[in-house]
């Protein structure tokens, strides 16, 4: 067997792979001297001196600008209007697409994808491939090194000096020398700083304590309020109440820990559930609970919507039969409905049901194929949000913006969180949350009660995802409320829905949520052993696991 030289085709396709091990003449190779003249051409590019692209990638740019020493490896795929430094390297299958300004010294490695620009998707009745494309830009510094996997997002800018990890999605600026990892990316540590076991912050030394506490007491908890074949327990007012809600509240907390099935007989669950609903409105009765008429008027009644289709949820089935009332209305009822709440006294109530139709929409939509109000719906909350407050409906002289802050969490929970949708003035929103959080004196007595603070934390942490907007004071909200609900988890009966009241299943179910939501809000949930489920889940609806039922 002899040693014999590649041929220049064997060249070639070996340098779509490891392009940096091209040399000089390589670069002056005619084959790849007329691919850069025809890329002058076909995608207005401009090249510095000692540029490289292989023979595979694909270049389909409105615009590119290459600095010298920099290459394009095979398999990755450049388009829209790039503009590369000096020394950047672009490794096979990387995919940079949109606005996207890249300094000198770049390293970015396989997989990666730089997405510059941004689908619409805020009208829900346009299909999303017809909906104008936005472009903010992404700028990545000198000096960067993007692993493989990596997702960097529309807006982003990434500071020199940064590494940001395999397999993490940037969603958010990264600052200069910064090491991020995640998804969404987060802030690390940075380059330069001795590395040494990391001390746990005081945030994660609460955590952990908080949570160490509800993981090995829970069990006792929910079997503490089980009588027989019912749940009874202690409801907002302090008063002990049979109530299928309380079943569906210890089914949540099992459920964030991920043991619904192994505490509960599934299939009677279910059945028993499924047995609520009525045929003709497809709303639940509660049979322990006299309802006002007409029933679809009946805060409980619209509570149960929530309760028991979300239970069902976490056992991965749904309502038998869509929640006709809903689906019944014509545009101009609901509109009717909508407008004649009380809006001007009774905000809470107002968010209240809103949410309940919206969710009720929702499982039409997701099991049934229907959900036809939708549209509906969202058009008159973005034609009737206050653009000076961010909240819908009036404060009052009693309670001052409590009314519409309590109801702005109740309405957008079921409406623009669950269905991922932007609120309309986040920032108006903010500033209204934390001035009636202030104006409680961050809520003593009577008003510490888990309804005040977890429609405090999910409107924060909910329009914190389209701004940064008094982020600091937002975090440091957080971390107040959970300093404050250290130490009030009760062995053996959980935690109490308010100050003075006994604990309860409710109180339990709901104060997890807001040490979930705070520890979400300040990055991390991950020392959480539990996840809220249903009702306070975070994530929306449409990556929630579900089926249509049988």
């Amino acid at each position: 067997m002899t040693d014999e030289a590649p041929t220049m085709c064997q060249r070639s396709d070996r340098l779509n792979i490891v392009t940096w091990e091209r040399k000089q003449e390589d670069i002056d190779n005619p084959e790849h001297q007329v691919r850069l003249n025809r890329l002058k051409h076909s995608a207005n590019a401009h090249f510095g001196l000692g540029v490289y692209i292989a023979a595979k990638a694909e270049v389909h740019t409105d615009r590119l600008v290459m600095g010298a020493q920099s290459w394009i490896a095979g398999y990755a795929i450049v388009r829209g209007d790039i503009e590369l430094g000096e020394n950047v390297s672009i490794n096979p299958y990387a995919c940079i697409s949109g606005k996207v300004r890249i300094r000198n010294g770049v390293r970015i490695a396989s997989h990666v994808s730089i997405v510059g620009f941004n689908h619409g998707f805020d009208d829900i009745d346009t299909p999303i491939y017809r909906q104008p494309l936005t472009s903010l830009g992404i700028e990545i510094g000198d000096d960067v090194w993007i692993g493989a996997n990596a997702v960097v997002l529309d807006g982003v800018k990434i500071g020199r000096g940064a590494i940001i990890a395999a397999g993490a999605a940037v969603a958010k600026d990264i600052p200069a020398m910064a090491i991020a990892a995640g998804v969404p990316a987060r802030v690390l540590k940075y380059r330069g700083e001795q590395t040494q076991a990391v001390k746990p912050t005081e945030t994660e030394n609460l955590l952990r304590e908080i949570g160490e506490k509800i993981a090995g007491d829970w069990r006792a908890v929910i079997r503490s309020y089980e009588k027989g074949s019912v749940y009874r327990s202690p409801d907002a007012s302090g008063n002990d109440v049979e109530s299928v809600r309380h079943l569906c509240d210890a089914i949540e907390i099992a459920a964030a820990f991920g043991e619904q099935v192994t505490e509960f007989d599934a299939e009677k669950t279910v059945a028993d559930l499924q047995a609520m609903q009525d045929s003709k409105t497809g709303l639940f009765f509660d049979a322990s609970r006299p309802y006002v008429s007409p029933p679809e008027q009946d805060p409980n009644v619209l509570y149960n919507i929530l309760a028991v289709g979300y239970a069902l949820e976490c056992f991965c089935t749904a309502p038998k039969a869509p929640i006709a009332f809903v689906e019944d209305m014509s545009a101009n009822d609901l509109i009717h409905l909508l407008e004649n709440l009380p809006w001007q006294s009774r905000a809470w109530h107002c968010g209240a049901t809103i949410d309940a139709i919206a969710t009720a929409l929702y499982f039409n939509r997701r099991y049934f194929t229907s959900g036809k109000n939708l549209a509906v719906l969202f058009g008159w909350l973005v034609l009737n949000a206050d653009k000076t407050t961010g909240l819908w409906g009036e404060p009052t002289a009693e309670q001052g913006l409590l009314q519409p802050v309590n109801g702005f969490y109740r309405l957008t929970r079921g409406s623009y969180a669950q269905f991922s949708l932007s609120v309309p003035h986040p920032q108006a929103a903010i500033d209204s949350v934390i001035a009636n959080y202030r104006a409680f004196e961050t809520f003593h007595g009577k008003d510490y009660n888990a309804c005040n603070l977890l429609d405090t934390i999910h409107p924060l942490l909910l329009c914190l995802q389209q701004t940064d907007h008094r982020q600091d004071e937002v975090r440091e909200i957080a971390r107040e409320t959970l300093r404050r609900i250290r130490g009030r988890w009760q062995k053996g009966r959980g935690f109490a829905f308010a100050e003075g009241h006994p604990p309860g299943l409710q109180g339990t179910e709901m104060w997890m949520s807001v040490v979930w939501l705070s520890a979400k809000l300040l990055g991390e949930e991950e020392h959480l052993p539990f996840r809220p489920k249903g009702i306070h889940r975070f994530e929306p609806a449409d990556i929630v696991g579900g089926r249509v039922p049988t």
